[in-house]
């Protein structure tokens, strides 16, 4: 994956490696659900619904290296767009690193354990259903503690 600096999480976004840039996120998988946009407000609202490439036990991507192929919505997040993404969980690495607060002690850059992002609460790993399986989006609408 490339080499990673020690304590690279703390530099500004704009200094990270690609291979750093990938180590930021903390496997969340919020990025990867579907949401649902009031035409009248433009408020968002969060589903339960992850994209189809999406493991629903594990918050991972099933094919992450070709997902755009795949998923033509599909959002690559970069330095250039993180501040304008709306739906960004408060959680988020790239968004906490983009307002130049730190990472929560619970980050696996921070706590060593990838699975704290789990027993935080703030994974959807186990509690979400693939929009292969849902039907209308809008009897999923749902709301993430941890935030």
């Amino acid at each position: 994956m490339g080499e990673l600096r020690d304590r690279f999480w703390e530099l500004p976004l704009g200094e990270l490696s690609r291979a750093e840039w990938e180590a930021l996120c903390d496997g969340c998988g919020r990025c990867c659900l579907h949401k649902i946009e009031d035409e009248d407000t433009g408020e968002i609202s969060d589903t339960n619904v992850a994209c189809k490439l999406l493991d629903t036990r594990t918050a991972q991507c099933t094919d992450y290296r070709n997902r755009k192929a795949f998923v033509a919505d599909c959002l690559r997040l970069t330095l250039k767009i993180v501040q304008d993404v709306p739906w960004l969980p408060r959680t988020c690495a790239y968004r906490l690193r983009a307002d130049d607060r730190p990472l929560p002690g619970w980050h696996y850059l921070i706590s060593g354990d990838r699975e704290a992002v789990k027993h935080e609460g703030v994974s959807v790993a186990g509690r979400v259903v693939s929009e292969v399986e849902a039907g209308p989006l809008e009897h999923h609408i749902v709301e993430w503690g941890s935030e």
